[in-house]
């Protein structure tokens, strides 16, 4: 027999600033015969590829359509400026969006925060894409603010940045269409949340059926516990309650505890 299912893989698809590589090779250990291919898309068409089924799951920006998309939130980056070296706002460790408001900001087209455009004075035009704009803030054109990862991506030696503390922030998400939670998706969820080779997700969720059976459960293993901590409480307290009511019937305790008939002495 032929057919897809004989040679499966894996789609993985990713937006500019994510670096993926530790997944994929967590992922080439734990399931070697199942090959992982990246797609690199921009930020904007990423809801898009996943829609078409030309990705299985991918690393994207939030916000995303949860009518359609599940989604798992992993990380906020921090929001940066990216600015000549030499140009004054490097002598701050961190600036606010008022530091700006008398510089000139570029709003590349496939900017990624969800503003309107940037604080400060609009460039001429809009560059069509982030590593157009990073070109002309290298050219003394303008500024340009985005998250950090980008910030580094696109990084030059002539271009520092420094993070902006009330600016917008984008955060990055694992998304996938929720129609589509195939095995390999909660595999690849797995590896994303940290789960170990031995629980990972559905393929095991049978075991925890089998460990509520009398002696195989954490709650079983607990009650026993408990009853053995109690038993061995009470042997360490040498039974204090007894004690006190033999101690109530007034002298020689060795005797009554002996003989074990403390009635007869009334």
């Amino acid at each position: 027999m032929t057919g897809s299912e004989e040679s499966p893989s894996f789609r993985l698809a990713y937006v500019p600033g994510v670096t993926p590589a530790k997944w994929v090779r967590i992922w080439n250990e734990r399931l070697p015969g199942v090959p992982l291919t990246l797609v690199q898309v921009p930020a904007a068409e990423a809801p898009g590829v996943l829609r078409a089924g030309e990705a299985d799951a991918g690393f994207v920006r939030l916000p995303v359509d949860r009518t359609y998309f599940s989604a798992i939130p992993l990380y906020t980056e921090t929001t940066v400026v990216v600015v000549p070296k030499d140009h004054l706002i490097t002598a701050a460790e961190e600036v606010t969006l008022a530091d700006l408001a008398d510089e000139v900001l570029l709003h590349p087209l496939d900017d990624v925060f969800d503003w309107e455009a940037p604080p400060g004075e609009p460039a001429f035009e809009r560059p069509a894409t982030t590593p157009d704009a990073i070109e002309l803030v290298a050219a003394n054109i303008g500024l340009l603010v985005v998250p950090q990862s980008l910030a580094r991506l696109y990084h030059r030696r002539d271009l520092t940045y420094r993070p902006v503390v009330d600016a917008p922030q984008s955060s990055i998400a694992l998304s996938w269409p929720e129609e589509a939670t195939t095995d390999l998706v909660e595999d690849f969820i797995g590896i994303v949340r940290g789960r170990t080779v031995n629980s990972t997700r559905g393929r095991t969720t049978a075991r925890p059926a089998a460990d509520a059976r009398p002696g195989r459960s954490d709650r079983g293993g607990t009650q026993q516990n408990g009853k053995s901590a109690a038993k061995s409480s009470g042997k360490s307290s040498g039974k204090p309650a007894g004690r006190t009511s033999g101690a109530r019937t007034g002298g020689r305790p060795a005797k009554p505890a002996k003989r074990g008939k403390p009635r007869r002495r009334s």
